[in-house]
């Protein structure tokens, strides 16, 4: 990492690029997951990434996140070259500027919804303790879980631990929420009900929220979708408006 790059951009006019992004196993005669991937997205902006089980979706979001190296190309959030962070300086990134939910809620069993929802604030060692308290009882009141902040995970239904989880995400203020199948446990109404929370907190916080899926419903309430077919990222269409994206089809 160059001396120049801030760690934890301020601006809310953040961009992310993802150009010619490669992902080979086991090279160098091992498959390639990704060939050429590029996505663009600005702050505010939802994206849905849709396509086949082994097409690459999870790996793509996790080379975004840093939990995964890319074989060639590059991703950049502004100043920030996630493709040359060092391990140390992958770790301050994540912590700082992504939060990942997931089709599993990954809740630890023994703290309460509230203290599952600090538990990343503890990575930040200057975040003044009282601050995030008072930002994690917001976030339980932003997605509509005040009530259950003092109950374990074993009390909550499935929907209230994904907003826990989606909470949890949020409590670092990240310019980039990343989620890996967060609606695949849970039923029609609340799938709908978490999409539609990631809409409304990427127009209020300007975060970008990119979401990998197979529910094409799901996927047209987001502002654009992209299908990764043969390890290259396809623009879907408009969304809604698009008829592949109506009718609650899903990609097998």
């Amino acid at each position: 990492m160059t001396p120049t790059q801030n760690l934890n951009p301020e601006t809310q006019n953040f961009h992310l690029s993802a150009i010619d992004v490669t992902r080979q196993f086991d090279p160098p005669s091992g498959p390639w997951v990704l060939q050429q991937a590029s996505l663009e997205a600005s702050a505010g902006e939802t994206i849905a990434i849709v396509g086949p089980s082994g097409s690459g979706k999870s790996t793509l979001l996790n080379i975004i996140g840093s939990l995964d190296s890319a074989t060639s190309g590059s991703v950049r959030l502004d100043t920030i070259d996630i493709t040359s962070l060092s391990p140390n300086d992958a770790a301050t990134y994540r912590s700082k500027n992504v939060g990942f939910v997931f089709q599993d809620h990954h809740l630890l069993p023994q703290l309460t919804g509230l203290e599952n929802v600090l538990l990343p604030s503890l990575a930040i060692q200057s975040r003044d303790r009282k601050v995030a308290y008072q930002r994690a009882s917001d976030l339980l009141e932003r997605v509509g879980v005040s009530s259950r902040a003092r109950a374990f995970p074993a009390e909550l239904s499935g929907g209230e631990r994904q907003r826990l989880a989606i909470a949890r995400a949020l409590i670092n203020s990240p310019q980039l929420l990343l989620c890996d199948e967060p609606t695949g446990n849970l039923d029609h109404d609340n799938a709908l009900k978490v999409v539609d929370l990631f809409v409304e907190l990427a127009r209020r916080q300007g975060i970008i929220v990119i979401m990998v899926t197979h529910n094409l419903e799901l996927a047209a309430r987001f502002d654009k979708c992209l299908r990764l077919h043969e390890g290259r990222l396809q623009s879907v269409g408009g969304t809604s408006s698009d008829p592949a994206l109506r009718g609650g089809e899903e990609e097998t």
